[in-house]
């Protein structure tokens, strides 16, 4: 399964990508929400592992952006971000991802559960 994480923290990155390897997924990275958009049109991943607030356009610009292309809007977004409030939930899940986890609270078991579950691979 191709990932492509949306994440502007190289910490973060780095533990993302290192694990997920070792899971035996594929992992691209994006420092930013432009970066991200030009990835996922060079090589649709499979799901968007999505920051909110990032550099140059965030995540709900992103969000916003995929929604209304074709090419774009059928891959499954799990928003991972430390905004925790229910609005900004609810605009996510509102511009088409999938679900939201809380960095805050974070188990990186039950992110890759929930990228299993909504990519049903």
């Amino acid at each position: 399964m191709k990932v492509l994480i949306a994440e502007d923290d190289t910490f973060f990155q780095k533990f993302y990508s290192t694990e997920l390897l070792e899971l035996g997924y594929e992992v691209e990275i994006a420092g930013n929400g432009v970066e991200a958009l030009e990835k996922m049109r060079a090589n649709k991943p499979n799901i968007l592992i999505l920051d909110i607030i990032m550099p140059e356009k965030d995540g709900f610009e992103v969000l916003e952006e995929m929604s209304q292309d074709t090419s774009l809007k059928s891959i499954p977004v799990l928003v991972f971000s430390t905004l925790g409030q229910e609005q900004d939930m609810k605009r996510a899940t509102d511009l088409g991802a999938k679900h939201f986890i809380n960095k805050s609270f974070f188990d990186f078991d039950a992110l890759v559960a929930k990228m299993k579950e909504i990519t049903q691979l």
